[in-house]
C-alpha cells in the first residue's frame, strides 16, 4: 500500500472506456501496490470520483485466505470424511500420549 507521509502526487489523465470502464495507469497501480482481482471502493466527493484500494478480508484473517492454508483445510476435510480421527481426549495427557505414539510409528 502507499506511504501515507508521502507528498508526491501522480495525476495521469485516464479515458472511460464503452462500458463505463478506466484503465488505471501503471504508476498508480505500482505506487499502491495493486494486483489484478484487487477491489477498489468508488465514492464521490466534492464532485470527484475517489477510488480507495479496498480489502474484502481483514489483515488479521488474511492468513487464512493463504493458499498453503487452505490446500491444508482441504486435507483435514479429506481425512474427516474418511474416518482418519484420534479421540475424543478428555485429557491434554492423553492427546500426548497418542501423538508420541503416531510418531514413533512413523
Amino acid at each position: 500500500m502507499i506511504n501515507k507521509s508521502s507528498t508526491q502526487t501522480i495525476e495521469p489523465t485516464v479515458r472511460i472506456g464503452p462500458k463505463h470502464q478506466v484503465t488505471i495507469p501503471v504508476e498508480v497501480f505500482q505506487k499502491l501496490g495493486l494486483k489484478a482481482g484487487d477491489f477498489l471502493n468508488a465514492r464521490i466527493k466534492n464532485s470527484e470520483i475517489v477510488l480507495k484500494p479496498q480489502k474484502l478480508i481483514s489483515k488479521d484473517q488474511e492468513w487464512f485466505w493463504t493458499k498453503d492454508w487452505q490446500n491444508k483445510e482441504r486435507e483435514a476435510d479429506e481425512d474427516i470424511k474418511a474416518g482418519r480421527l484420534s479421540g475424543p481426549f478428555t485429557k491434554a495427557e492423553d492427546l500426548i500420549s497418542h501423538l508420541d505414539k503416531l510418531k514413533r510409528k512413523s
